[in-house]
């Protein structure tokens, strides 16, 4: 440091105030100290860096250590785990917090973005080109997950490039703070108390901890594994001799294989066809509730969007109407693999992307109608809207927040009794109707 003598011919070479006048020399003390304190202000306080602990969290935490050895996880890993853990992170969202409400859709975008930007053509057209490359380079490993699992190339293509970005989306958490947060203040403890422990025992079993990088809910991996589906689904394609999610493409390719098979996918079978909605027809007629043969909505007028026949197999097959985005966007008819993505991460829109992305991969070409109109998913209307139609006596299955093919098909169907215009779409116009403040037409 250089030094601030009375006398500025006696300091250093190195002094910047070298033969400076006296008045200099003061101006020169003053703007250090000025310096110093701006510093001193900004500078992270210690409380702003680190959250305050949190001993009801802390004993939370240790009060796991009974099932956490049950299942097999030793002190040592546990403490490990646990170590540092000294306050839950409140940044997450889906938490049940004072003064915050109790539906929060912030950390998922399925629920809350537009369709037509979670469906964001430029995004899946990358995602295509990138994903028939790769195709190619592992092609082998795609061979072998068909013969072995039965679940096609492009869709186990398709679901890496949806949740990580074919490995480029760098997970931003911690699993273990993750699931430890979500266990003590989610809206599901029970679930993530079971996935914490699961995590646990993937310590355990030799997974570092360096390794284990989430989305906000605990998924870890190139495509995603909750820890309990870890220890059901994972899958050592490559046969190293350990089942690697997180660096080796053909173990996670063939685990989320294998998690699609454990739910239930059909060999052979795709996920569902865009189609013309008939003008006898409307959305209201959407839902796994009112599905029927492919056969049976051809008769109804339904017809494949691209112009092309259905094929004799699909025909035969039960298939329900999805509209995600109501009248505004395209509508499809889907079979069984379409319920089992929806599985793997409970969303139409996500399911949707996953399917046409595989598609895509495999030479297809964009969706034929236009997405657009609906602006971004409101949670706080939408749990408004469900709240009043089940008051009023429709068939809401649950008050949430969120848009599914039932609360459209409701909001279809109270549409429909109230000769309004039939978009089943949760806008604020259908709020303020059932509210009495306006007659929308």
């Amino acid at each position: 440091m250089v030094g601030l003598g009375t006398d500025p011919n006696k300091c250093g070479e190195d002094c910047p105030m070298r033969g400076a006048s006296l008045l200099a020399r003061v101006v020169f003390v003053l703007a250090v100290v000025g310096a110093v304190s701006v510093l001193i202000a900004t500078a992270p306080r210690a409380q702003d860096a680190a959250p305050r602990s949190d001993p009801a969290y802390r004993q939370f935490l240790l009060g796991l250590w009974t099932d956490a050895k049950a299942a097999g996880v030793s002190r040592a890993t546990f403490e490990s785990a646990i170590a540092g853990l000294d306050a839950p992170d409140l940044s997450l969202p889906d938490l049940v917090l004072p003064g915050k409400p109790k539906i929060d859709s912030s950390g998922q975008a399925e629920f809350t973005r537009p369709p037509d930007k979670y469906l964001d053509k430029s995004y899946l057209d990358r995602l295509a080109a990138e994903g028939r490359q790769l195709l190619v380079r592992h092609k082998a490993a795609l061979d072998r997950i068909e013969a072995e699992i039965g679940v096609d190339r492009y869709s186990v293509l398709a679901i890496w490039g949806r949740e990580t970005a074919f490995g480029k989306h760098k997970l931003p958490h911690d699993a273990i703070r993750v699931l430890a947060t979500q266990a003590y203040l989610g809206r599901r403890k029970e679930l993530f108390r079971a996935e914490l422990i699961a995590a646990f025992k993937m310590l355990e079993s030799g997974v570092a901890r360096s390794d284990m990088r989430a989305s906000w809910a605990g998924a870890v991996g190139l495509t995603q594994f909750m820890p309990t589906e870890y220890f059901l689904h994972a899958y050592d394609l490559d046969r190293d001799g350990k089942t690697d999610i997180f660096r080796s493409v053909p173990d996670a390719l063939a685990s989320a294989a294998r998690q699609l098979e454990g739910k239930g996918w059909v060999r052979g079978q795709n996920w569902g066809t865009e189609v013309v909605v008939p003008p006898s027809s409307d959305c209201a007629l959407e839902g796994p509730l009112q599905s029927r043969s492919l056969s049976e909505w051809a008769k109804l007028g339904f017809s494949r969007a691209s112009g092309g026949p259905f094929t004799t197999t699909e025909l035969a097959a039960d298939a329900y109407l999805m509209s995600p985005a109501g009248a505004y966007g395209p509508s499809f008819l889907v079979f069984e693999n379409f319920k089992v993505l929806r599985k793997y991460n409970t969303s139409d829109l996500y399911a949707v992307f996953v399917g046409h992305l595989a598609d895509r991969i495999a030479g297809g070409g964009d969706f034929a109608g236009r997405w657009g109109g609906t602006g971004p998913q409101n949670t706080r209307v939408i749990e408004q809207i469900q709240e009043r139609l089940k008051a009023k006596g429709f068939d809401v299955e649950k008050i949430d927040g969120k848009i599914g093919s039932n609360t459209r098909k409701v909001i279809g169907a109270y549409q429909r009794a109230n000769r309004l215009k039939v978009d089943c779409w949760p806008t604020n116009a259908v709020l303020d109707h059932l509210q009495g403040r306006v007659s929308i037409q």
